[in-house]
Parts: structure tokens; sequence; C-alpha cells
């Protein structure tokens, strides 16, 4: 082993200790596990007595016997006998139980919620600075079937918001003047939304409430539950509502299947980092933690529900829909569980966020939900270079308002610049190679037998030793490229800001690009043809091919040469799906790379090269002091053994 294998072990071993040093919990974080173990036991102690004490309120006044559902009830021509049914059936809330449906709303520059007074929550969400597919408003809750309802018993009876109709107010107990309220700015307004009980006064009131307050340009709204006055209203016995929260995910871009397996639940414990559910299959968790707040996240965009001061448990789902709902993705349901004293009034401050996966966005309110978008949270070098490098310098490009395409192609550039010390060591070290060909196949005839493999492989060490060529040093460089690949492997994918850009004939730079439309699927492949892709792997092919001629150790190796000409048609069938940004990028990195070799081989003197290699080969091997010590120890042990023996 000469000196540099050994410093590049040295190295390899001080990274992996850097890193378990770095990973290693620090004692906030062993303090917080702790922490976080006991509000799990305590939270399961709490969600236990919660179902104990519904089993015994359902026992002790069953509901079997109620009657129907209200909707067939004409609020307007209610008699006698219906009224009777209304109050037996919702009890203390019968006043709240007839209304008419009606939506409230509520706009502001960016966001335009529409609020059903009939269980009083947000019944449409249209993003105003953004458009589905195929050019419709782009609304995050278009689905009649979505619930957000709190579930609790009344009375011998149980009940749920979303039976009951809200009365919209203002602040001060100011009745609404117009059904449709805006705000711009640095403006805000609140929205209150009430559920009166049959034992509401004005010097007792007693009412259940959400109030909305919106500000002028901001994804963010205010959600603030109240329940006011339910001492004598919601049994006394309850610990726990249950927020029951559902919704239909729409789909929203060209590509479903590629918008369905990035889509899922996300959330974050008060205590922890943010977790999901997996994308591709489906499934649910229980968690029984503190959690922060909950997000049904799509591919370019998100609802989240925020809890103010964390909410006590929760399961959440996830369950795709099958293909032949093209408008919809998938069924996602979050079931959350909110401490409660029967003995006074309850407050629960919450947050919604119905807005874009934009990085800037979602971190400038400082709650982690940036950590939805997949940007390489799991290695932390991918992350650092898309937070630290490449976005940054992807929005200074924005500012100037040129194409994405341009801006694509001005962003490789730059990293090209960045990386061709890197990439021009990696030809140097090619070009000596090359340089060693004749020799090494001159060993490679030396020992053509099997059982010589070992004595070939020593006398090609012994070979780049005194050449003083190292045979890794052309790896190292393409392992540092390696992050930076990946890294922007994600970061394009993800980029909401290529969303419906249009470059050269791709119509949108965060879908597929297609000049053909096919008539069948292919497996393995799609049913349209991906010129960006097929330029892509061409490139590839090309490249590989004219790297494979300046390797002096291709012809060693004939299945990895098969290998890496593969690789890039096997490629071909999954970018094929990819966004064509992804495409474009990888394409214009080959032909720039093609670029610098030329220009690499006009600069590098190769028969200079061959030369101060030659001369090295005369010169006598200088032993590093470190095998010169692993030799004299060698020695030592020899004649030990001989003493031994004697």
């Amino acid at each position: 082993m000469n000196r540099d294998n050994f410093i590049g072990l040295l190295l390899i071993a001080a990274i992996l200790i850097g890193y378990s040093i770095y990973m290693a919990p620090s004692e906030e974080d062993r303090i917080q596990a702790i922490e976080r173990r006991d509000s799990i036991a305590n939270a399961q102690r709490m969600a236990r007595e919660a179902e104990l004490a519904g089993m015994q309120e359902t026992e002790r006044h069953p509901t079997n016997d109620l009657p129907a559902d209200l909707t067939d009830i004409d609020p307007d021509a209610a008699d006698t006998t219906q009224l009777e049914r209304i109050k037996d059936r919702m009890g203390a809330f019968s006043v709240s139980a007839l209304g008419e449906d009606q939506t409230i709303g509520l706009e502001n520059e960016v966001l335009q919620l529409k609020i059903s007074t009939k269980g009083g929550y947000v019944q449409s969400a249209i993003l105003k600075d953004y458009e589905t597919y195929d050019k419709q408003p782009l609304n995050l809750i278009p689905d009649e079937d979505n619930l957000f309802t709190f579930h609790f018993f009344a009375g011998n009876r149980q009940l749920s918001t979303n039976q009951l109709y809200f009365e919209p107010v203002l602040p001060g107990n100011r009745p609404l003047s117009n059904q449709d309220i805006a705000v711009q700015g640095n403006d805000s307004v609140t929205i209150m939304m009430r559920a009166y009980s049959d034992m509401h006064t004005e010097a007792s009131p007693s009412y259940i409430e959400y109030a909305y307050t919106m500000k002028g340009d901001d994804y963010m709204v205010g959600f603030q539950v109240s329940f006011v006055g339910m001492q004598d209203v919601i049994a006394g016995n309850t610990t726990f509502l249950n927020l029951d929260w559902k919704a239909k995910i729409p789909r929203l871009e060209k590509n479903r299947t590629n918008e369905q397996n990035n889509s899922t639940v996300f959330y974050k414990y008060v205590n922890d980092d943010v977790s999901k559910l997996r994308e591709t299959r489906d499934g649910s968790e229980r968690l029984l933690s503190s959690v922060h707040w909950i997000s049904f996240k799509q591919q370019f965009f998100s609802s989240v529900l925020i809890a103010g001061n964390g909410f006590s448990n929760a399961e959440v789902s996830s369950t795709t829909i099958d293909e032949e709902d093209d408008e919809f993705l998938k069924h996602m349901s979050a079931s959350i569980n909110l401490a409660y004293d029967a003995r006074q009034d309850n407050t629960y401050p919450m947050r919604h966020y119905f807005g874009p996966n934009h990085y800037q966005t979602l971190r400038s309110y400082d709650l982690d939900m940036e950590r939805q978008i997949p940007l390489g949270w799991g290695f932390f070098i991918m992350s650092w270079i898309n937070r630290f490098a490449v976005i940054p310098i992807f929005n200074y490009l924005s500012g100037f308002n040129l194409n994405y395409g341009i801006i694509i192609l001005i962003l490789t550039i730059l990293l090209k610049i960045v990386l061709m010390p890197i990439a021009y060591k990696t030809y140097i070290s090619q070009a000596k190679m090359r340089a060693l060909k004749p020799d090494i196949e001159e060993l490679s005839k030396k020992f053509t037998k099997k059982e010589d493999a070992m004595k070939k492989q020593q006398a090609t060490m012994a070979l780049y030793k005194k050449a003083g060529v190292n045979p890794m040093a052309g790896c190292v460089p393409m392992l540092l490229q390696l992050p930076i690949l990946l890294a922007l492997f994600r970061f394009f994918p993800a980029s909401i800001e290529l969303r419906q850009e249009a470059f050269l004939w791709a119509d949108d730079l965060s879908s597929y690009d297609s000049i053909l439309d096919l008539p069948f699927t292919i497996p393995f492949y799609g049913d349209h043809v991906s010129l960006f892709t097929i330029l892509m792997t061409i490139s590839t092919i090309l490249y590989t091919r004219l790297n494979n001629q300046m390797m002096a150790s291709s012809a060693q190796m004939p299945g990895m040469k098969t290998m890496m000409y593969f690789m890039p048609v096997m490629l071909m069938g999954i970018f094929n799906n990819f966004a064509s940004g992804l495409s474009y990028y990888y394409f214009l990195a080959n032909v720039i790379t093609f670029g610098q070799m030329f220009i690499f081989r006009k600069f590098v003197d190769e028969k200079a090269l061959h030369k101060k290699i030659e001369e090295h080969k005369k010169k006598p091997v200088k032993k590093s002091k470190w095998a010169e010590r692993m030799e004299a120890l060698a020695k030592q042990q020899q004649e030990a053994q001989k003493r031994k023996k004697r």
C-alpha cells in the first residue's frame, strides 16, 4: 500500500468518524427523546381514557333508536312533528340543526376561500396565481365529499359539527352585510362562524365558533376553534374531542402517475423531525406523541393544518384512487384528538396553509414545512447543495425574467465552470492511464493464465507506482461530482418554478415533453416519446463511447463496457416520464462535457505527459516512511520467529 492509498483510507475513516460524531444525538436530543417517550405513554393513557369514556356514554345513552338524517326536512316548512324530531335527534343543538346552506367568500391577493355555513369549514380553496394542467382554476378542495368536523357527545347524542348550521358574524358580534369579503396589502379581516346551542343567551353565551383570519398576499389563514359555554351541553366526562379531516385529493398536473407518486401525508411532531407516509403505497400511522402539523401534500401544493399548542395525538392515512377516476389521486385523512376540559371554555388556536410547495414561501413560516419538498434531506450534502447553492443561483437568475430553459442553460454552464478543475484532473488521470496502456497490454500477454491473476495484479500495481500514476485518481473527482448530480436530480422535478413553463417543444418543464403520443403503452417506457430524453440518451451513449476510447482499461472489462452502453438505454425508459427540465439539464451537461474534453485535448500535450511518465519510471521508487516502517516490522517478526525455532 503506497502513501496515497493510505492517505485515502485515513480520509475515508475521518469522514466516517466525523459523520458519526455529527449525527450523534446531543444532550438536548436525548432529553427530548425521553420527553417524547413520556408523552407517548401519556397520550396512550389519555386515548384509552377517552375511548372508555365514549363507550360508557354510549352505554348510558344508546342512540340506535334516534331518528335518521335530517336533510329531508325543509326548514321553512317544518311542522311541530318535524321540530320534535329535530329536537330528539340534535338535543341541545336543535336550534342550529336547520338553516340555509350558503357559502361565505374570503379572498386576498393570492387565495380565494369559500366557507360553508353548513359545518362552518372551508369548502373551496382556489390559488389565484396557478392553474391546473388543463387550464382550470386550481382548487385544492374541489370535492363535496371532503370532511372537516368535530365529534362529541351532547346529552345522550353523538353529534358532529358538519351537521350544524353556522352563522357568520364579524368581531364585536356585528352581522355580516356582504357574502364576499376581500382583503389586500397589510390589511387583515376576521370572520367568525358560530353554531349556537339551545341554551345560548346574550347574558350566557353558548356556541361553537370557527374564527378565520386572512391577511393580504398570504397563503396562511388563521383558524381558531372555540367551545364557549358548553359546560352543560357537552358530556361532563369528555376529556377529548375528535377532529375528523378527510379529503379527496384532486389531480392538478399533466402526469397523473408522477403526481400520485409524489403525494402523501406529511406530519411533524412538536419535538421531532418531519415524517411522512410512503408515497407509493397505501398506509396509515398512529401518531401517539404531540403533533405540530399535518399536511395533505401533493406534488406542488399542500393543504396543512397547524396546531398552535400541538394536537394530543392523531391517526393519518393515505389510500390510492384507481386510474378509472382520472380527476382524483388519493384519499387522505387525519383523525385528530384534542384535550378537552368540560369544566370551562376551550379554545384551540390553529392555522390553515393552502398554497404552493415553494421553498422560500414554506421556509418563511419557520415550521419546517419546506421539508415536504424532496431536496435530498436524507443525505445532508445533497440538501446543502440545493439549499445553499442551486436554489439561490436559480432564484437570482429568475429575477432577470428569462425563459426557464435559458436559466437551466446558464445554471448548467455555471456548475460546469465550478467543476472544471475536477473535470481537468479526471482528464489528466485518464491521459496518464492511456500512456501506460501499452505496458498494461504487455503484462496481459505475459500473465495469460487464470492462476497468474494475482501476479498480474501485483505487477500492474508495481507499474503504476513506478510510473507515479494513481489509478484511483480519476475516480475521486467523479465521486466528488456525484452529490451535485444527485442534488440536481432531486431539484428539477421538485421545482415549482418550472411548473407549466414552456421551452422549445416542451409545454411544461416540470413534466414530460412529448413529440409523439402513442396509441398504446410500451412497458417500462410509456405512451409517448420524449425528445429531451432521446437527446439525453444519445448524448450519454456518445459520451460513454468517447470515454471508453480514452480509458486504458476498457479492453480488460468487456462485460462492464456492455453494461455502460446498456445503462443509458435503460434510463431512457425511466426518464421518459420524468420532468423534461431534468432530461434537458443532463443533455446540456453532456454537450458541455464534450466541449470540455476537446478543449482539454487541445491544451494537454499527451506526448509530453507520456515522456514525463517514462522519465519517472527510470527513477528509483522511493518508499514512503509508512512502507519502510511496515517492512521493518515484518523483518522483526521474521527474526523473532527464527529465534523461537532455535
